[in-house]
């Protein structure tokens, strides 16, 4: 890792802690809820997170442009772009439930997302990434898991609805029927259960950028893949599957059966 790349990633690991630090000011308070244009809920505290992202990164880095999901994009000139989502699952964090997170994303001049940090706050842990350098857990190394066959698997998801949403309910329903496990355990939080080996295989079928871009250095970086519905390595695809790896060919045969 260069110590250009290692700078980023600890200025990146502590902004996403004390960003998290300041959603914990306001979880399970009956917090304010707002909806945006898209029907989306906003608190006072996804505002706070971001801020506090947007002051250290750009502070510390005043070239890189930065993108957030709540202030949208500020250009930059260094080519290094910042992706940040200050609270991933605020209807979570809404309902009083820690499976939220603080994404911290970073892609360099070529396009290439190479760090990535998602903090959760709610339960203590924190899972980092830099390319080339594997894939850490509150400090220890994330691996995934070793489950070689579908129906051995543990298949986490966030919501029955962004499955109806887009017309993916049956092929959900396929993989449900084939796995040995599957939980509800959603938004960013079950795409890092899979980094960390405690779960096999997430499914998305409805993100931003900024859902993704901490999502696929941590999960190579974990030994897993992370890919758009259509299997192709991407943080633009709009949609995500997380897994180990070695489901992921039986895992996508299922989804995409007639």
């Amino acid at each position: 890792m260069s110590d250009n790349l290692l700078h980023r990633l600890d200025i990146a690991r502590q902004a996403a802690w004390e960003a998290g630090k300041v959603t914990l000011r306001h979880f399970q308070t009956q917090v304010a809820v707002e909806l945006k244009g898209d029907r989306t809920p906003v608190t006072i505290a996804d505002r706070e997170s971001e801020e506090l992202l947007f002051r250290v990164l750009t502070r510390e880095f005043p070239g890189d442009a930065f993108l957030g999901e709540e202030r949208g994009e500020v250009p930059g000139s260094s080519g290094y772009r910042w992706i940040v989502d200050p609270i991933d699952g605020t209807k979570s964090f809404i309902q009083g439930v820690p499976l939220y997170g603080v994404m911290v994303g970073l892609e360099d001049p070529g396009g290439e997302t190479v760090l990535g940090v998602v903090d959760i706050p709610g339960l203590g842990e924190l899972v980092a990434a830099a390319r080339g350098e594997g894939a850490t857990w509150n400090g220890r190394r994330a691996r995934v898991s070793s489950t070689a066959a579908l129906r051995d698997a543990c298949v986490v998801y966030t919501s029955h609805k962004t499955f109806d949403d887009t017309g993916r309910t049956a092929a959900f329903e396929r993989v449900r029927r084939q796995v040995r496990l599957s939980r509800g355990w959603g938004d960013c939080y079950g795409h890092l259960l899979v980094a960390t080996g405690r779960a096999d295989a997430m499914l998305d079928p409805i993100l931003a950028d900024w859902d993704c871009a901490a999502l696929l250095p941590i999960l190579e970086e974990a030994g897993g893949t992370f890919t758009d519905w259509e299997g192709k390595r991407t943080v633009r695809g709009k949609s995500g599957i997380s897994s180990n790896g070695k489901v992921q060919r039986e895992l996508m045969a299922c989804l995409s059966a007639p």
